[in-house]
């Protein structure tokens, strides 16, 4: 498998992908006017991907070290678990429906990178899947926090990997394109 496309090997998006972010580097996106609204909002759901992984992380990291008591986190495990597992899988189906194509024929030379997110979406789902049987191994006593803490941590590096490409990619068309036909 060429390693371009492997979200399990890379380790950012190739110079010939980041074209737009010499023009848009990340510290200049919030005060471009077509930052306020969409961008804002899509990045803000990324940032909730994280927070709630960092959660449940450390979550389990405290069962572990025995300063959180387990059925607490059980509880707060089923509450961010499901909240990551809904709005992730919907995140990906509107930007896979929608956002994506709408974006991808905008500049030419990105063609790859959208090859490479639509391959990610496809990882993420067996990642997701793998992270549901986690989840709901401890919530049935079957898999210890430890374990599952291991597990995540693994699915968390890789939804952030994707994310920042996702970012790097997409936030740069859309501040020089606008926003059109993506509402």
């Amino acid at each position: 498998m060429d390693k371009l496309y492997d979200l399990k090997t890379r380790d950012g998006l190739p110079e010939n992908l980041r074209v737009l972010m010499d023009a848009f580097p990340r510290e200049a996106w919030e005060p471009h006017p077509n930052f306020a609204g969409l961008v804002a909002f899509w990045l803000e759901r990324h940032q909730m991907f994280r927070q709630l992984c960092e959660v449940m992380g450390t979550d389990a990291e405290a069962v572990v070290d025995g300063t959180m008591d387990p059925q607490k986190m059980k509880g707060r495990l089923s509450r961010y678990g499901s909240m990551l597992l809904q709005n992730l899988h919907g995140h990906h189906q509107i930007e896979d429906m929608h956002y994506f194509p709408a974006l991808r024929p905008k500049d030419p030379r990105l063609d790859r990178g959208f090859d490479i997110l639509d391959r990610d979406h496809h990882a993420m789902d067996g990642l997701l899947n793998r992270f549901s049987e986690g989840a709901n191994g401890v919530l049935q006593d079957r898999v210890e926090a430890g374990v599952f803490r291991e597990e995540l941590a693994g699915f968390e590096a890789l939804l952030r990997r994707h994310l920042a490409d996702e970012e790097e990619l997409i936030v740069p068309v859309i501040l020089k394109f606008g926003p059109e036909g993506l509402h």
